[in-house]
């Protein structure tokens, strides 16, 4: 059975992650509109997906262990972006503050001796380990090329290879 402190933290990580899928579909639809961006779509819908995959892991969870998991209201992302390069500042700023929000259910968790909680928790820790990386790797990838039109080229054409890459990594 969950504290009501743990249920609500994960209610708020629930949150959380419907956010972020929100975000990521913001983003994929910028990038859709925008000449030659098709791969960063592409990547970003992905990306949507699989936050939302996130969140509903949570409510299982959290309604299968005796709480009860909120569908949470959303507010409006950040719907456009000046360049490639600040939507993905927005994004490892976003993955950022997952991993952080992730920390704290890891340390409430430990703090009651919620155990299960703790356990199911690590998955979450690994993805977003992962998740940092990739966001800092494109954005150091797109720090290199800067305005060089072949090599915005090659950074959507690759953009995909590079997550299936770091799929099969896992």
């Amino acid at each position: 059975m969950l504290s009501k402190s743990i249920q609500e933290a994960l209610n708020n990580q629930i949150r959380l992650e419907a956010e972020s899928s929100q975000a990521y579909l913001a983003m994929a639809s910028w990038a859709d509109i925008q000449p030659g961006l098709d791969g960063v779509a592409q990547f970003f819908f992905q990306q949507s997906d699989e936050e939302r995959v996130h969140m509903l892991k949570l409510i299982r969870f959290v309604n299968e262990r005796g709480g009860f998991a909120m569908v949470p209201d959303l507010k409006q992302p950040m719907v456009t972006f000046h360049s490639l390069k600040r939507l993905f500042e927005e994004f490892l700023k976003h993955e950022l503050g997952v991993s952080a929000a992730i920390n704290e259910l890891v340390d409430l968790a430990l703090k009651e001796k919620d155990y299960a909680t703790h356990n199911f928790l690590q998955w979450y820790v690994s993805e977003q380990i992962e998740e940092e990386k990739s966001a800092r790797e494109l954005n150091d990838k797109l720090e290199l090329i800067g305005e060089d039109k072949s090599g915005l080229y090659l950074f959507d054409r690759d953009i995909m290879n590079y997550r299936t890459q770091n799929a099969a990594k896992k």
